[in-house]
């Protein structure tokens, strides 16, 4: 009888552990497979679109190409499919996974007086977020042609900018674009220093306080890759507003959106000077609401709407 328990167990055991190996066998497989699938999609030739780049062909990107590392925030250069457009290329990880760089692009409408540039490698750098996702793009602020690096910041452990030396192309002094609210005409501001001694570091989350002496009674908040919040005292009346025009109340200020120069601008009207704002689309609630507060504490109310 014992014998035939151990002859039954020797059994088990070999079954056991023939299911163990085929399992580890699989696993393995499966892995190697998952592995090859990904190294073949990440060598997989990139498509880039056509996308306006005036001084894509010139020398100096040319150049500059020939410059550039085989890795960029640990991915890897890849291989473009044919038609190659001018002045760029790309690194990826795999094929939803990549960081582009274009040559000879157009300044960003974004840069003003206001910008933060970063320095990397001796080139400054702008960073402009897409509101809608979580690209973001840098672009040289102190070279021609400009460059433009754009990668999803999900993705990237660290700014892809920092692999890249700008400073080889030429060095250019290109003027920012005006101050947001710089053309409007300014009227009374007396009532406006309460406002401009009390404002807060932070208007928003990551929107921090900053010297700003552009223009007059004015505060401006910045946050890097977002477009500025101002917000300026003391101007004249929005032209196109009229008795019974759509206003939005926050809080204790009602708001009249105007559009200038082909800018939305928020007035903060009721107050006994008037007040115009700018600010990006993201976290525009959120601003909105402590401008709106801000307002209401320094700002007095105009005698009718008290």
């Amino acid at each position: 009888m014992s014998s035939t328990l151990h002859n039954a167990n020797q059994i088990n055991r070999k079954a056991i552990y023939a299911i163990l190996a085929l399992a580890i066998g699989l696993v393995l497989s499966v892995l190697i497979g998952a592995r090859v699938v990904f190294t073949q999609a990440a060598q997989q030739p990139v498509t880039l679109p056509q996308l306006p780049s005036p001084q894509a062909e010139s020398a100096e990107c040319a150049q500059f190409m020939d410059t550039l590392p085989e890795k960029v925030a640990g991915f890897k250069r890849a291989n473009l499919a044919e038609p190659v457009p001018a002045g760029a290329t790309a690194w990826q990880r795999s094929s939803a996974q990549r960081v582009t760089l274009r040559c000879g692009v157009d300044m960003p409408m974004q840069y003003n007086v206001y910008s933060q540039p970063e320095e990397a490698h001796g080139a400054k750098w702008l960073r402009v977020d897409d509101p809608a996702t979580t690209l973001a793009t840098w672009f040289t602020v102190d070279r021609s042609p400009v460059v433009a690096v754009t990668a999803d910041t999900a993705q990237v452990r660290r700014s892809p900018i920092a692999d890249i030396d700008a400073s080889t192309l030429p060095q250019a002094d290109t003027a920012p674009a005006p101050a947001p609210l710089s053309a409007l005409e300014t009227v009374d501001t007396d009532v406006c220093n309460g406002l401009l001694e009390h404002a807060p570091k932070e208007i928003a989350e990551g929107f921090s306080l900053i010297d700003a002496p552009a223009t007059p009674s004015t505060l401006t908040w910045t946050k890097p890759g977002a477009e500025p919040v101002v917000l300026r005292c003391g101007v004249t009346p929005p032209e196109n507003y009229a008795p019974g025009a759509s206003l939005t109340q926050v809080n204790e200020v009602p708001w009249f959106q105007d559009v200038v120069d082909g800018a939305d601008v928020f007035y903060a009207l009721g107050r006994e000077t008037d007040l115009a704002a700018s600010m990006p689309i993201t976290g525009s609630n959120e601003i909105i609401t402590n401008l709106s507060d801000l307002i209401a504490r320094e700002v007095p109310a105009a005698p009718q709407a008290q």
